[in-house]
This record gives structure tokens, sequence and C-alpha cells, in this order.
């Protein structure tokens, strides 16, 4: 089955609310609208009701059932602002709440928190920082998770991987790298990968020796502790994880190398030239990112993003609130 048709079946019925900060923006409408007439899921879109109205028109868009709020006029703002000011143990005032909490991105976060909406999908026109940076502060890491990472589906055909970290964390040290390996995995079955997780380096099993090479092996050592049931192994070379017959002789101890599905890439740097690679040279497409390991779904969108993106995010977003 195709990806977003299993996960629209698991997610309906299910009443799930999705909240979008960039109201006004018409990719978003043009989702949310799309989304309300499959009856996916309920979008609350954030924004100045006269220009969501405008847009609306000028797209000729169907926007009746579809909540708006606007934070300027929300009726329970003095409640959301206590709630964020004792979120944040005393490190904003109350007259920077109010302040911080105008800021639609904020705002719908705080949404999230107060579980007035399931999950949250921005960065249409924000920076990944303005999406992340409440997220952390707000909703904060699950337990388990010393760190949020992103990860990507990738996609061509009958064939579905996912790649780690692509996004988020620059150089994560063995523990952090373990966490994302485990968290992947996790997420790999919720959209139908049965995981196989490669450790990725440019060493397999101690074929090269180097600090770089050294994290990844105990990065694999502290994740198969972490989760003892799950198909991990490394430290494997790209080869010696997908292709079976480089598996068998580089690694022919392993149950992974030859067969792996989940790939967790040592650093930021050679996880986002990995997945662009494949998606550029190999023509997979790049779902993502999905922010991994907060305690609530919120994912970023590109701001190079089109409607379909936005329509494909908010159901992934929905699939990880169940």
């Amino acid at each position: 089955m195709d990806l977003f048709e299993s996960l629209k079946s698991k997610i309906n019925g299910k009443d799930l609310t999705i909240v979008f900060p960039e109201g006004e923006e018409p990719r978003i409408l043009g989702a949310a609208v799309r989304l309300v007439k499959e009856n996916v899921l309920k979008p609350i879109l954030i924004g100045n009701q006269e220009e969501i109205d405008k847009v609306a028109d000028e797209k000729s868009f169907d926007i009746s059932g579809i909540e708006i709020i606007d934070p300027k006029n929300y009726a329970d703002f003095d409640t959301m602002v206590e709630k964020f000011v004792e979120r944040r143990k005393g490190k904003n005032t109350e007259e920077q709440a109010e302040k911080m909490l105008l800021d639609n991105n904020y705002f719908g976060t705080m949404l999230v928190y107060m579980d007035k909406a399931d999950g949250m999908v921005s960065g249409a026109i924000h920076s990944t920082g303005d999406t992340v940076r409440p997220a952390l502060q707000i909703v904060k890491t699950a337990p388990g998770n010393s760190r949020i990472s992103g990860s990507f589906i990738m996609q061509k055909g009958e064939e579905r991987y996912m790649f780690a970290d692509c996004a988020i964390n620059i150089n994560p040290n063995a523990q952090e790298l373990a966490e994302i390996a485990v968290q992947t995995a996790k997420d790999a079955k919720l959209f139908d990968i049965d995981p196989k997780v490669a450790m990725l380096s440019f060493s397999t099993k101690g074929s090269a020796k180097s600090d770089e090479v050294t994290k990844v092996a105990e990065a694999t050592k502290i994740a198969q502790k972490l989760a003892p049931d799950l198909a991990l192994d490394g430290e494997l070379q790209f080869d010696a994880a997908f292709v079976p017959s480089v598996g068998a002789q580089k690694a022919p101890d392993s149950k992974v190398a030859g067969h792996a599905n989940v790939f967790v890439f040592p650093d930021l740097q050679s996880g986002n030239i990995g997945y662009k690679i494949a998606q550029r040279f190999g023509g997979f497409e790049a779902i993502g990112p999905i922010l991994q390991g907060l305690a609530k779904p919120i994912s970023d969108l590109s701001r190079g993003c089109n409607e379909e993106d936005v329509y494909k995010s908010a159901i992934l977003t929905a699939a990880l609130a169940l």
C-alpha cells in the first residue's frame, strides 16, 4: 500500500487536530482545504481572519468549517500566558510571555502543549529555528531523549528507507547517535518499515581506525543496550550495509549488513549530503524532515515546499500523534 494511504487508514476516524501557524499562506490553505474535503484530520489555521478570507477568495478555496484562531483575539489568551510562564519556570515574565505568544509559532506550539491540538506543522515561510525553538522551550524532548533529530523517508516505487540525522545535530556524540538510531527505528515501524538499522561510517567492523570510527562503534553498543531486540549493527560502510554480496564479504556475521533499510549517519554533514544525493542522483522522493524525539509531534516544512508537501507533512504529523 502507498505510504500515505496506509497512514490515512491509521488516522482515519481518530479526529486528530493539526495546527498550522502560517494560516495566511496559500500553500497551507490549499492543503488544509484538501485535508478537510477528504475528512483526514481537522486543521486549525492561525492568523488574521480577514487576511485568510482574502487569500481564500483569491484562490477560490472553500474554508467554511475550518477553525481559524487569531492570537490577538483568543479567548483563553490569559490562561495560555499563565501556562507559558509556568512552563518556562521563571525564564520569561508575564509581559514577555504576552509578546512571545503573539508569535504564531509560539502560539501554535502552546495549543499543542495545552492539548488543544495533537500536532503542529510550520516552516513554509519560517526558518527551521523558528519552528524548533518554541518546540524545545515548550513541548521539550520525550523521556529517554536528550535532544531532537531529523529523519527523512526516502521513497521510490516499492523502495522505502529512512535516513537520519539529516537536519538537526551537527556532530552528535556516541550517546546522542544511539538515541537517534533507536528513535528512527521506532518511527520506521509507523511508516511500514521493518527496521534493520545500519550505523554508517567509512569503516566496516574495524577496517579503519580513527576517533570518528570509534564514535560510531560506541554508539552501536549503546543503541544495542537501549533496544536489545532491534536489528541494529555497525560500524558499516554504506555498501556493506546495503549490498548483500558486499555485506556478506565485509561483515559475514552481521544480521543487518546487506539488508539495512534505516541508515544512521555519523554527523549532519554526511547525512545532509547523503539524502540529497539519493534524491537528486537516485530519483528518490525525500519526505521530511520529520522531527524526532519531541514529547509531541511538531513538523518542519521546507520554505520551498508546495501544497502537496504540506498535505503529506500534516498526515505524517497526525500519524506520529497516535
